[in-house]
């Protein structure tokens, strides 16, 4: 079975041979690490089939956006600092701030700008990758950007909480700016044709929303049952990526047409994953990266095989994600975390 094929079965619960499983590191983990990790990742060819001796390029010159100490302004016109090399900055200056710029303001075009940096999207070149991978049997995604994360982005998060906790008139012309930007960049993966498009929108907390679910449901819901019925409508599957706690509005998601989601395992706890994912909506379990670092190689093999162990099913709606994103984390438990993912995740 290919990593496609059992991907695709995964998801639709139609018995995967395996649990499809990633393990992803930080720029600053590879700026840390640099050669002790590059060991690792060619030592688990399974976990990281593509990699090539030296392709990781985080050693010298981290890429815009992840340089400390440096302003960068991207193609929204959000203005970037970052304070720690190796990890993305934020968002210190917000072009919708005042929103007497909003009647004015004009978004990048979706079908020619990239988020950052000045290069235009080569969608012959684009097409011909997926091509390409499809042809070597693996998964064929297109890349949906950023939802609520945008909203916050632009408006700065200050403001757009105030914005929902006063249901400020402006919202409804905003969301509907990003629905369209949104429709059209998926109309163009759909004509490419892909199996699946993800989107990104950090939406939660580590204890819950940050916005309540009565507010998630009259303004976010209908943007993302637009954008992700789209998706399902022209055959793609959807996978939504979300840090936080967002156990309240699973059952709106599903509504919504998300095929995969990746819930932390710190914010949500296995029973509240457990209750809420297992046998509805295919869970990306992602693992306690904030634990990495304070626990023992053994802990983290135990944490891996307990997700499965209660999350696992035959017919699938299960994969396991591991993200090092930190400099404390030693190389002796990143050899453990690829180590237990590669034993649990690859046994029939």
């Amino acid at each position: 079975m290919t990593t496609r094929e059992n991907w695709l079965r995964a998801v639709q619960y139609q018995h995967p041979e395996g649990v499809p499983c990633s393990v992803g590191f930080a720029p600053a983990t590879w700026h840390l690490h640099q050669q002790g990790l590059e060991k690792i990742v060619l030592d688990h060819p399974r976990l990281f089939p593509d990699y090539q001796p030296g392709s990781a390029c985080f050693y010298d010159e981290m890429p815009p956006v992840h340089r400390a100490g440096e302003y960068y302004r991207d193609n929204w016109g959000c203005l970037w600092y970052n304070v720690h090399a190796g990890l993305e900055g934020q968002v210190v200056e917000s072009p919708l701030s005042d929103w007497s710029r909003l009647a004015d303001y004009q978004p990048p075009d979706p079908l020619v700008d990239n988020e950052r940096g000045e290069v235009s999207k080569d969608w012959d070149q684009i097409k011909a990758d997926c091509e390409k991978a499809r042809a070597a049997g693996q998964l064929v995604g297109g890349n949906g950007e950023r939802l609520f994360d945008r909203l916050y982005f632009l408006r700065g998060f200050e403001n757009l909480m105030m914005d929902f906790g006063r249901d400020d008139p402006h919202l409804p012309a905003l969301l509907e700016m990003l629905t369209d930007y949104e429709l059209r960049l998926v109309r163009k993966w759909l004509e490419i044709g892909v199996d699946m498009i993800s989107f990104h929108t950090d939406i939660g907390t580590q204890r819950s929303l940050m916005i309540s679910p009565e507010k998630f449901r009259r303004y976010i819901k209908p943007m993302f049952m637009e954008i992700f019925q789209t998706c399902r409508r022209g055959g793609a599957l959807v996978y939504l990526s979300s840090d936080g706690c967002l156990l309240e509005i699973v059952d709106d998601l599903i509504e919504c047409g998300v095929s995969v989601h990746d819930p932390q395992l710190r914010a949500n706890t296995l029973p509240g994953i457990a209750a809420a994912y297992k046998g509805k909506l295919c869970a990306n379990v992602d693992l306690d990266r904030q634990s990495f670092a304070f626990i023992s190689p053994e802990q983290i093999r135990d944490q891996v095989r307990e997700v499965v162990e209660v999350m696992y099913e035959p017919e699938g709606g299960l994969m396991v994600a591991g993200s090092v994103w930190d400099e404390n984390t030693p190389l002796r438990n990143i050899e453990a975390l690829c180590s237990a993912v590669e034993e649990v995740c690859f046994s029939p």
